[in-house]
């Protein structure tokens, strides 16, 4: 497995509120934890920067990256032990999630320059050719195999419950005055449920995972397009490039796990 990652400020934003980071959490093991913050004066970097500092140091120290050939087999024979590795790894990311909450919370209630703060989140671990995923926001992870490109997460936004309950189209959520409002933010009340979803990856498929400043401003079909035709270790630039070129209005966050 090889993972990617950038961040950009983009055209329009004084700051850069948005955080990631991508590396490797054991020899069979990658992670991406990508934050978008919200407040001003700082606080939405701050948010972000505290979230992504502490998942990740749950991860690295919590994750058990000693499951070598023989364990793998071994679960292949029992659903018991294989269902056990997943649970372990599933509750590693939301309870990670949901005490970082409580921090950004804690910050935010304590401090009045910073009331208000948050960030979205979106959070995956690749082991084992199953990606496990969390999300709270708007900053999604897709999954592209061959020439198709799949979003795995729901948005926490207000549109898309506009969008679900039918009372706009696709077309008007595109131009909707508050389509940029989310419902749902790491910081924003005391207790966060994230979402979670678990997916196998085929050979060569790629979880990509972004922030609001590429998907709100590109194409799905595009952003596809992209990562399938061109070297996989120059596709992290030239997404930031593309989102740049439509316009650049918000910060641009992207991370990559390329299966072999």
């Amino acid at each position: 497995m090889r993972v990617f990652s950038k961040t950009d400020i983009g055209k329009k934003r004084k700051e850069n509120q948005d955080r990631v980071w991508a590396g490797a959490l054991s020899e069979n093991a990658v992670a991406i934890v990508l934050c978008d913050g919200m407040g001003g004066e700082n606080a939405g970097s701050r948010a972000s920067q505290m979230t992504v500092d502490f998942i990740v140091e749950r991860m690295l120290q919590g994750f058990r990256g000693d499951v070598n050939d023989a364990d793998v087999e071994n679960q292949r024979m029992s659903t018991l032990p294989e269902k056990t590795n997943r649970n372990t790894i599933r509750n590693l990311m939301l309870t990670s999630l949901i005490a970082s909450n409580r921090l950004v919370y804690s910050e935010s209630s304590s401090d009045i320059n910073k009331h208000g703060m948050g960030t979205t989140c979106v959070c995956a671990i690749v082991h084992n050719e199953r990606a496990y995923i969390i999300n709270v926001g708007d900053s999604r992870a897709y999954h592209i195999f061959d020439d198709n490109i799949q979003q795995i997460t729901k948005d926490h936004t207000y549109i898309r419950a506009l969008l679900e309950e039918g009372e706009i189209t696709l077309e008007e959520s595109l131009t909707h005055p508050s389509r940029n409002a989310i419902t749902r933010a790491v910081g924003a009340e005391e207790n966060v449920t994230p979402d979670y979803f678990e997916i196998e990856l085929q050979k060569e498929s790629i979880l990509l995972l972004c922030s609001d400043g590429l998907h709100s401003y590109g194409n799905d079909a595009q952003i596809a397009e992209i990562i399938v035709n061109n070297p996989k270790n120059k596709a992290c630039d030239l997404l930031v490039d593309y989102a740049l070129s439509k316009g650049g209005s918000d910060n641009i966050t992207v991370g990559l796990v390329v299966m072999p």
